[in-house]
């Protein structure tokens, strides 16, 4: 169990690190006004993610009829009408969302992007269907590759583009080579049909998913949408780069974390205390993922980032801890959302999310009073620490979960988050690396420690898998 989660945390995390470098590299090659320009190509591509996604991917793998060919086919025929509805969305916005940014002379690379979507809907579901046997390579392989051949494709890229088209291009080469490997590394034949019973029986499943996309795409580019508007692409290649960097590690730790835990919540839902237990540990696991955020930023962050991005991004070093708190602080509240996700309840997450969207009017209004960043990272921070108790509270209500085990552990990590907080305000972020540790760095340290102590389900957990590989 453990070499597996080690295996699954490994390969989650070379797609997410090639695209990470594949970013640096782009970055480093154009000016941060042409980064802010290709950083929008990601944000549109989000657009048609949010307007179409119902967790079909998912469904596949908690459906007790998941492993039936027919479903598996029901799923690619909803996924290929999936992916034209997103092209033609895309499409029709380019013109307004390039004139929103002030960007209306690039409004034909977003027209072109258009294509993406109608690429992808014709993606093999089988290696997402082999991960309910818990045989991830197939998934790793259709993740991690078709972002190394998207990074490999930078050099003869740049020798023909020397601005954001570099990156536009790029994309297309990922999204040709996720295609053909998924097909690559399927077990089963593809197979496509239009099974009306199922598309509803999906879109029941997805709806709260497709609710709660809509709101996950203002939770990573909300924020970001506001600066460039307000502030300028300069301000938003700055503000993205800081937001790529810090949300990196989040989603290759709970990316992996939901594809290790699923099917092992789902296996044990008919069991109160084996749920109990199992829940537990997911929860304390999401919380074990911040501390590692949190403490990692504050300890090495600053001249990490700055070896990565090089003297161009240096203003990024004054926002990167209190973003890489917000980023923790969300994936503290993934392990609830997991737990209710695995009995059906999939509008859970969405509770929470929804904290988090009502404050960007706020901050939307903060940046056209203040014109600075820094005020926007608080409210989101402020919101993700109250969507995290609704959502916990929401899971315990829907799961019948027993949270006492996870009080301790979360006031803890909480802790850990403010110290980390109360550091940088002390003492300024620089770009090299530090010969001694502050005080303040020291208690960031001794808190993760401490909480990383008083997660009993997870050391049971660890424990019980560890005696029987003995």
């Amino acid at each position: 169990m453990i070499k597996k989660a080690v295996f699954l945390v490994t390969g989650n995390a070379m797609g997410f690190l090639l695209l990470l470098v594949r970013n640096l590299i782009v970055a480093r090659l154009i000016s941060p006004e042409n980064y802010g320009v290709a950083s929008t190509f990601a944000i549109s591509m989000s657009i048609v993610e949010m307007l179409s996604y119902l967790g079909l991917t998912q469904l596949i793998v908690v459906d007790k009829d998941g492993d039936d060919p027919h479903f598996q086919a029901a799923m690619h025929g909803f996924q290929a009408l999936r992916g034209c509805f997103a092209s033609l969305v895309l499409f029709l916005i380019a013109g307004p969302y390039a004139a929103f940014l002030g960007i209306t002379h690039i409004a034909w690379a977003y027209e072109l992007l258009a294509l993406i979507p109608f690429i992808s809907g014709f993606q093999h579901y089988d290696p997402h269907r082999l991960r309910r046997h818990m045989k991830f390579t197939p998934t790793i392989l259709s993740n991690s590759v078709p972002a190394l051949a998207s990074v490999l494709s930078v050099w003869p890229l740049t020798l023909v583009f020397g601005d954001y088209r570099i990156m536009l291009y790029a994309l297309f080469v990922q999204a040709f080579a996720m295609v053909i490997l998924s097909h690559l590394t399927a077990e089963r034949r593809y197979k496509l049909t239009l099974d009306y019973a199922l598309m509803k029986k999906a879109s029941l499943f997805g709806w709260p998913l497709l609710l709660n996309g809509m709101l996950m795409f203002a939770v990573f580019n909300g924020e970001r949408l506001i600066v460039g508007r307000e502030l300028g692409m300069g301000q938003f290649a700055y503000f993205s780069m800081c937001f790529t960097l810090t949300l990196t590690p989040t989603l290759v730790l709970a990316s992996s974390c939901q594809s290790l835990f699923l099917p092992m919540l789902t296996a044990v839902r008919d069991s109160p205390e084996k749920f109990q237990r199992l829940a537990i540990t997911v929860m304390e696991v999401s919380l074990l993922i911040t501390i590692a955020m949190v403490v990692g930023a504050a300890l090495f962050g600053p001249p990490v980032a700055h070896l990565l991005t090089g003297p161009k991004y240096l203003p990024i070093l004054s926002i990167l801890i209190p973003m890489s708190v917000m980023q923790a602080l969300r994936v503290a509240r993934s392990g609830s959302g997991l737990a209710a996700l695995s009995v059906g309840q999939s509008g859970n997450s969405m509770a929470g999310t929804m904290v988090r969207v009502i404050s960007m009017p706020l901050s939307w209004w903060v940046v056209i009073r203040t014109g600075q960043v820094m005020p926007i990272i608080w409210i989101a921070a402020t919101a993700e620490v109250i969507g995290y108790f609704v959502t916990m509270a929401m899971a315990a209500r829907r799961t019948k979960i027993r949270l006492g085990p996870i009080i301790l552990p979360t006031i803890l990590t909480g802790a850990t988050c403010a110290a980390a907080l109360i550091d940088v305000q002390y003492f300024p972020a620089k770009p090299g690396f530090i010969d001694h540790m502050h005080p303040t760095q020291l208690l960031i340290l001794a808190c993760g420690l401490a909480a990383l102590a008083s997660m009993t389900g997870l050391r049971a957990f660890l424990l019980e898998r560890w005696r029987r590989q003995r």
